[in-house]
């Protein structure tokens, strides 16, 4: 899980530190050192064997803890939102790129929530703040597909097409998460935003759903009560 938490919490870091041109193909010469070999990084680290990770503040903690669990389905939310956009650029659709920010606010999420409040110096928090403005930016969004779809008079069932469907298997993965940011919200370890955050874009992967399914000219299921 550390290096879970590197990605979402210190990848400016690793930047600055220069890994990634560490990383870089050794374009110049293909015959490369042992040296040159030593210094690639490992995608292993070994330091969650026996049960524990670290957070972003160097506390470590057992994995099952509720930090980790919120970042790992964070983390499965964002996976789900790829795999839809993947879809939905086969697709043609116009929201892609709102998918792809989506994934890269949701890497602030991780990071956000990989900062305990309780472990946390100002540097930390500095590091990680978490903005509202993405929830207003989610509901500017929301508004404006609404706006096209015809209104919503029944229950429908995830349908509409791969990319639709793709989107509210997404829509119940945000909605897990958001049920396992909550209690570490609830302790003051993590920033309200991120919760609200959260639940807004459960709303707006109900409505992009809906918005693919009509745009692909795919009907929605409606939900029958069964006979």
């Amino acid at each position: 899980m550390s290096v879970f938490v590197t990605k979402y919490a210190g990848l400016h870091r690793v930047l600055r530190l220069g890994s990634i041109k560490q990383m870089q193909p050794l374009c110049r010469d293909e015959r490369s050192t042992s040296e040159e070999n030593r210094r690639i990084p490992k995608i292993y680290t070994k330091t969650g064997d026996k049960g524990f990770s670290s957070t972003f503040t160097g506390e470590r903690r057992p994995k099952e803890d509720h930090i980790f669990e919120a970042l790992g389905t964070t983390d499965e939310l964002s996976s789900a939102v790829g795999l839809a956009r993947e879809f939905s650029i086969d697709s043609g659709h116009s929201f892609t790129d709102q998918l792809e920010k989506i994934q890269c606010v949701l890497q602030d999420v991780g990071s956000n929530i990989a900062t305990p409040r309780s472990s946390a110096r100002d540097s930390h928090i500095k590091k990680t703040k978490f903005s509202s403005q993405t929830v207003i930016e989610l509901e500017s969004w929301i508004d404006s597909f609404t706006e096209e779809l015809p209104p919503l008079t029944n229950f429908i069932l995830p349908s509409g097409g791969k990319s639709s469907a793709a989107l509210h298997v997404a829509r119940a993965v945000c909605r897990r998460a958001e049920r396992c940011v909550a209690p570490v919200v609830r302790s003051g370890e993590t920033d309200p935003e991120v919760a609200k955050y959260l639940n807004r874009l459960s709303d707006y992967l109900f409505t992009v759903a809906r918005y693919a399914a009509m745009k692909e000219g795919n009907g929605e299921t409606i939900y029958r009560r069964p006979e």
